[in-house]
């Protein structure tokens, strides 16, 4: 028995997290942050071209905005296939047929003369780009410890945050001095970027194929820059090995069981509410400035970007503010930090850690939220809308990489499944708000229309505050009943190492 725990006290200490140097996870995270964008950024792009589509096809601005809607609907739906394929047979291969579906589709849009092909090619290009965002979440959980997560969900946040800023400035431009088939084309030729470097330096990193890094990828799981280069003389040491298990068909409801844990589901609706917040307030700038400070469509595309600056800035503070809240929570505890099992324990209290910050945020954007629509509704000067937006964008942003760190915790076994499920309770949510948005609108006026989302993204207070105080709980009873993947394959680990020890006395 003595032995025994020698060999597991030795093994703990001598296997790391990961075997990816941190070179190598910040080239990881940037390719994952370069991915992860042009979900978004499909999306916003496409608006300043609505006019230009519909008079170019020769159809309605509401045939045109059905398109919208398909591809919204798509996007709630897909990444639950992508993201619990992802956590099966690994992320390199979902990233390479998604954007080899985005680039197809892309052509086709460029070059597509009809309504119907229009609707078809943008659910198609939905469908290639709307996982990206659920894999990056399972990269990070398969690269980096909790003491590091915070800043690395915060860098791959920084593409998916920025682009609904950026994207309708580049669209309005583009359709402007070249034509609305240059959008596409550009969409095509970024992600064809993006494709050619993935396919060259992402390396496979989902812990069921490659464990901590330590066993090889091979096939399409392996980069291709890996397969023409030297093994590099470096000590070995002792992996967590990816777990044994039969092939499973793809569950594409798989993300709705996991709604139904209590931490889980309090973090999605949390999660939802602000993004339906967030949308809201991103569709009404450039209606609301081009009607009140009578903007050019040019001019209304710029007005986005204090926000889209509001969200980078936020995205990067945001992770560095989680690192160090889950310092001073370990040292608080006595807790010793980046065991091989990945701080997989039950006894610290990871609810704690990030959510420790998290008032403050929640408290401005409320008020923020709220006094951006009685600015606009009292038509002051254009700078106080603006600068309001600009915190608007920073403090949900904040929110938005809080809670996806705790989900990734939370679900370290299926991060991109879990990350899907959020993404289907978000895009839930925001649609309904986006439908309900003019209407409200139009019957209480601008500023009581955003005090009400304001109200509402309130509740979620109570909500945080349930799960910081019962969450380990659920999270303790949950993890007693489904040991995660990790923490059976670790304890394979310590019995292959007990196992050579016996032999080798």
């Amino acid at each position: 028995m003595a032995m025994t725990q020698d060999v597991e006290a030795a093994g703990l200490q001598a296997t790391p997290y990961t075997t990816f140097s941190k070179v190598s996870k910040r080239w990881i995270v940037l390719i994952v942050a370069f991915a992860g964008m042009f979900s978004p950024l499909s999306s916003f792009i496409y608006y300043p071209a609505i006019n230009a589509l519909a008079s170019g096809l020769q159809t309605s601005v509401e045939s045109i905005n059905l398109s919208i809607t398909s591809y919204m609907i798509v996007s709630g739906i897909l990444p639950s296939i992508l993201g619990n394929a992802a956590d099966q047979i690994g992320r390199r291969p979902v990233y390479v047929v998604a954007f080899v579906v985005y680039f197809i589709a892309n052509v086709g849009l460029a070059i597509q003369n009809s309504f119907p092909a229009l609707l078809v090619l943008r659910m198609i290009q939905s469908a290639g780009s709307s996982g990206t965002i659920a894999l990056g979440y399972g990269v990070i959980a398969d690269i980096a410890p909790p003491s590091e997560r915070g800043l690395y969900v915060g860098i791959v946040l920084c593409g998916p945050n920025v682009a609904p800023s950026l994207g309708p400035v580049i669209g309005g431009v583009l359709a402007d001095r070249a034509g609305w088939r240059w959008i596409f084309w550009f969409l095509c030729i970024m992600s064809g970027l993006c494709l050619f470097i993935i396919c060259l330096f992402l390396p496979e990193t989902a812990r069921s194929v490659v464990g901590n890094g330590s066993t090889p990828a091979t096939g399409i799981n392996q980069d291709l820059v890996s397969k023409y280069r030297s093994r590099r003389s470096e000590k070995e040491s002792p992996g967590i090995l990816p777990e044994k298990k039969k092939f499973k068909m793809f569950n594409p409801i798989a993300c709705l069981s996991v709604m139904f844990y209590k931490d889980n589901a309090t973090i999605f609706l949390a999660n939802g509410i602000f993004y339906m917040t967030y949308c809201c307030i991103q569709a009404s700038l450039s209606s609301s400035f081009i009607s009140i400070y009578h903007y050019q469509e040019l001019e209304a595309g710029l007005i986005y970007l204090p926000f889209g600056f509001g969200c980078l800035m936020a995205s990067y503070a945001a992770g560095r503010l989680l690192n160090r809240d889950y310092r001073i929570v370990a040292k608080k505890n006595d807790f010793c930090g980046d065991r091989g099992n990945g701080d997989d324990s039950l006894d610290f209290p990871i609810e704690k850690a990030r959510l420790r910050s998290v008032w403050v945020s929640l408290i401005v954007s409320v008020v923020a939220i709220a006094g951006y629509g009685w600015t606009l509704q009292a038509k002051t000067h254009v700078a106080a809308p603006l600068a309001l937006q600009f915190i608007v964008g920073a403090t949900t942003t904040t929110m938005f990489n809080v809670l996806g760190t705790l989900l990734v915790d939370l679900n370290r076994d299926r991060p991109s499944t879990v990350s899907a499920g959020s993404n289907l309770v978000r895009c839930v949510l925001s649609a309904s708000g986006l439908a309900a948005l003019q209407e409200i609108i139009n019957a209480v006026g601008v500023g009581w229309c955003f005090t009400i989302f304001a109200a509402i993204a309130a509740t979620t207070a109570p909500l945080l505050l349930m799960e910081r105080q019962w969450g380990p709980a659920w999270r303790a009873k949950r993890q007693r009943e489904e040991p995660t993947a990790e923490r059976r394959s670790s304890d394979r680990t310590l019995r292959d190492l007990a196992d050579g020890d016996k032999q080798g006395g």
